[in-house]
């Protein structure tokens, strides 16, 4: 079964293409101006913004599975449009489509958040995301909505480097203490993704880890993880900084674990150690 990912070079889905190529998946990766370093499949350049290259994409590999991995930031055209474009053609092609939407969805003003609670996005990027949500379930209703939280991996996200550059005085911020969300290893979250794309379920998850921690605990996390000095962290409130954005964002995720395999686990649990 031929899978597409688009959005492949990114961390997340560079992450679902190992998990592929482990277990013998044809697979066709998409990127958006570099490829990937993965071997093992097929590499395409990909403009979520041209149906014609969306187009091109399906046709030359006719993939009957896709996941949407790639992050446009903000960028409506990419994030949105983008989304509906993709959508679009899976179900032209008849592919069954798994869409990575974000906790951005939601304002932070009813949390946790369950699978069946509806977006009341209040910053551009989360709006972004709740419109592509809306268009992948009304252009093809059988996809899969995946909502997730911060990923993190063993070292190579954007959050781990962060935390080392603060430490380390090579960047500049603050960790926020009133900034609550439930990171999800990278590792965790590509399982429940491939779980989700092989059982042909369709309908919304929430794939986030169990534990809902603070941007500056979680960073305290990942330097005593890599033996770092935690108390070096700057920590600084959210609410008084001026970004949009929700601030206490849980996701619940009782409905989804009970029909999936994959364990997601919290990050009190997989930061205690190197390795997944």
């Amino acid at each position: 079964m031929t899978a597409l990912v688009v959005g492949a070079s990114g961390f997340l889905g560079s992450v679902l293409i190992q998990h592929a190529v482990r277990s013998g998946r044809p697979v066709v990766a998409t990127y958006a101006t570099r490829p990937g370093r993965a071997a093992g499949v097929i590499w395409r350049q990909l403009d979520l913004r041209e149906p014609s290259s969306i187009e091109a994409v399906f046709t030359a590999g006719v993939p009957e599975v896709v996941i949407n991995a790639s992050s446009g930031g903000s960028d409506w055209d990419v994030t949105a449009d983008g989304a509906g474009r993709l959508a679009l053609a899976a179900r032209t092609h008849g592919a069954h489509l798994v869409h990575v939407s974000s906790d951005a969805v939601f304002s932070g003003g009813r949390s946790p958040y369950a699978e069946s609670s509806r977006p009341d996005p209040v910053s551009p990027y989360g709006a972004a995301k709740a419109a592509a949500e809306t268009a992948v379930r009304l252009i093809a209703p059988d996809a899969v909505v995946a909502r997730t939280s911060l990923i993190v991996g063993n070292g190579d996200s954007e959050h781990e480097r962060l935390v080392h550059g603060l430490i380390q005085g090579t960047r500049t911020g603050a960790l926020y203490t009133d900034d609550i969300r439930c990171p999800v290893h990278v590792h965790d979250l590509a399982s429940a993704l491939w779980e989700l794309t092989d059982s042909r379920f369709g309908g919304m998850y929430h794939l986030a880890g169990a534990d809902a921690v603070s941007r500056h605990e979680l960073g305290e996390l990942i330097a005593r993880r890599d033996a770092l000095d935690a108390s070096l962290l700057p920590a600084a409130l959210r609410a008084t900084s001026g970004l949009p954005g929700g601030l206490d964002v849980r996701l619940a995720c009782r409905a989804t674990c009970q029909e999936l395999h994959t364990r997601l686990r919290g990050a009190r649990e997989f930061l205690v150690g190197r390795g997944c």
